[in-house]
């Protein structure tokens, strides 16, 4: 899958560790050496800041989309080569979706998980066939891998749409797994799949 530009999920604070910071400036390098854009939503500061600077600090392009309310709260990006202003979250993520051929997920707080899931269950209602995957640095989206194979286990998930979400420890294999992703065709209703009931 030719990916030209991906969004990134992440937060606007650094958290507790280094790795967050130095994962989210991998991410902007790798970004830029392959020549895709990064997606993100336009912050300064925290994780977004630092993939959007080292993307821009290795040659790439960035493109910035953050609310009016948000602008001066998590201090819009005006170094970036685009920064787009709408006035709601809805209009932010739609926006970002739009631009981006896929979705990667660096740690992040309630926002980012917002953004993850809905990406992910657009995709399961095949809205999109865009790739989504998790950069699982220091081992932060382990607890939630684990909740996607409970809500898979308990029946309200199929094995299938659980394996969309892609996962990797390095960007780079990250990268490779998106680039290599297939669409996943199945039918979203587990009862349906599972009891063969109309």
């Amino acid at each position: 899958m030719k990916l030209s530009a991906i969004c990134v999920f992440c937060g606007s604070s650094p958290g507790a560790r280094p790795e967050y910071l130095e994962a989210a400036r991998a991410v902007g390098t790798a970004l830029a050496e392959r020549g895709i854009r990064l997606i993100y939503g336009g912050g300064s500061v925290g994780l977004m800041g630092a993939a959007a600077d080292a993307c821009l600090a290795a040659g790439g392009h960035v493109t910035g989309v953050i609310t009016k309310r948000l602008l001066g709260l998590e201090l819009g990006h005006r170094g970036i080569q685009s920064l787009e202003v709408v006035d709601s979250m809805h209009a932010r993520k739609a926006r970002m979706a739009e631009l981006s051929d896929g979705f990667v997920s660096l740690p992040g707080g309630m926002g980012t998980l917002d953004e993850l899931a809905e990406i992910l269950s657009l995709a399961q209602l095949q809205e999109h066939q865009k790739p989504s995957g998790l950069l699982n640095v220091s081992g932060y989206y382990d607890g939630l891998r684990g909740f996607l194979r409970h809500m898979v286990s308990e029946r309200f998930l199929l094995h299938e749409h659980g394996e969309m979400l892609l996962c990797a420890e390095s960007v780079e294999r990250l990268l490779d797994q998106m680039e290599a992703y297939e669409p996943v065709l199945a039918e979203k209703w587990v009862q349906r799949k599972t009891s063969g009931m109309g």
